[in-house]
């Protein structure tokens, strides 16, 4: 697959997964654009000093204008991918408004406002494009989502943001995905999960390949799906 002089932003671009699919995307050519929250965020990032990554602070993705202005500074954009997010467990009694609020706010507000920002931008280049959201298996399968039912509402609405905006572009030639990873193999849930089969976990590697192929020029015929990513989870 090739992203060759393609300009695509990344979410969460300094996370595990995020540093992933920077990784398979610089291989591929692309340029990519990741907007962070603090410049320590890109101090940690392996590629914080890449000339062939630009990063930009922008304190939320929540912040609907900061979020589009964004948008319409990346010209020439080829792809959006939204991997920025968050987890909070909590049983029922303990999910109170404002946690619920937070799970929204992280993981459906962002995507949602990203990707408004990206339709846009796409729209204007008249080339097409594609966007790739990150749900999660919780997405497709509710009834794991006990004891984090705030983080599983989220999730869903993410899956469905996916299916119906795929809906609405498609005649544009934007091409809407999302991928629905299981846990993520990352040091960060191997130091909260420590007596877990981290065998079992998705590679972030791996979920990094499927949010290439789904945002590449290759990609010409599936849009609207919520593609899972359990590696060996039963």
């Amino acid at each position: 697959m090739s992203f060759q002089d393609r300009q695509v932003v990344v979410t969460g671009g300094t996370g595990a997964l995020g540093t992933a699919v920077l990784e398979a995307l610089l291989k591929a050519g692309a340029k990519c654009h990741v907007p962070h929250r603090s410049a320590k965020d890109a101090d940690r990032s392996p590629y914080g000093k890449d000339a062939r990554v630009t990063f930009t602070l922008i304190e939320s993705l929540t912040d609907e204008s900061a979020v589009s202005r964004y948008y319409a500074s990346v010209k020439d954009l080829w792809a959006s991918i939204h991997i920025a997010g968050g987890f909070e467990s909590a049983p029922i009694e303990a999910s109170d408004k404002a946690l619920l609020m937070r799970q929204l706010d992280v993981n459906l507000v962002t995507a949602y406002l990203c990707s408004r920002a990206a339709a846009a931008a796409l729209r204007q280049s008249g080339r097409g494009g594609r966007i790739v959201n990150v749900a999660a298996r919780q997405a497709l399968e509710p009834r794991l989502g006990a004891n984090s039912t705030a983080y599983t509402i989220a999730k869903a609405g993410v899956a469905a943001l996916t299916t119906a905006l795929a809906a609405e572009l498609v005649k544009e030639d934007i091409l809407v995905n999302a991928v629905a990873p299981s846990t993520l193999d990352t040091a960060a849930n191997r130091a909260a999960m420590p007596k877990a089969d981290f065998s079992a976990w998705a590679k972030v590697e791996d979920v990094a390949a499927a949010i290439l192929f789904l945002a590449s020029p290759e990609n010409v015929a599936v849009r609207g799906a919520v593609v899972p990513a359990y590696a060996r989870v039963k």
